[in-house]
């Protein structure tokens, strides 16, 4: 199974991300609106018997954040401007790091502690020779109440996202104690 961690961003900042995508010439492949989101580790192939240990890794990193307040802030290119081959929308948010951090932390042989962690959202990928994307100017704010762990079947048209759980974030109490946060995010089936 080819399993990441992902925080889906509400609806309406997907369709107002996918807007700046309009603007797209040449060969950049745009990320479908429904499939746009901030990842927060890509594990590859996983075999199935590891899944449970996957689910109970993420269970504990969730206790890495509580719930927080994300925002979107402009666009960028990896691996940089001269050289684009990735058109991103930076992301902000206190729980993004150390949700990240505790899932490398807790699934060391799946995630790559060597790449530092930047919050992105990919809108789009250059597929061969395409003009520069100019910059967008996003100030967009969600909430953060859950991050999924998703699997990626790859097919000619595009991948195929499966949501296979959700985990949310807990928020602290008086004297420590946690309890699940209201509202956890509904994460539809991208297909």
């Amino acid at each position: 199974m080819r399993l990441f961690f992902a925080v889906f961003p509400p609806r309406s900042v997907q369709r107002a991300l996918a807007a700046a995508q309009q603007s797209l010439r040449g060969h950049w492949k745009p990320v479908r609106e429904d499939q746009i989101h901030v990842t927060l580790g890509f594990l590859g192939e996983v075999p199935g018997r590891e899944l449970d240990r996957v689910r109970a890794a993420a269970r504990s990193a969730a206790g890495a954040s509580g719930p927080f307040l994300a925002r979107v802030r402009g666009t960028g290119f990896f691996p940089n401007e001269g050289r684009p081959r990735v058109w991103f929308a930076r992301a902000e948010g206190a729980g993004f790091e150390p949700i990240a951090r505790a899932l490398r932390e807790e699934l060391p042989e799946f995630l790559d502690e060597e790449r530092p962690f930047k919050a992105h959202l990919t809108l789009a990928r250059r597929k061969g020779p395409a003009p520069r994307v100019a910059p967008v100017v996003f100030d967009i704010e969600f909430p953060v109440e859950a991050f999924a762990l998703v699997e990626s079947r790859l097919a000619p048209a595009g991948p195929r996202y499966t949501v296979l759980d959700t985990f949310s974030l807990k928020e602290r109490g008086k004297r420590g104690e946690q309890r699940t946060a209201k509202g956890l995010a509904k994460y539809p089936e991208a297909d």
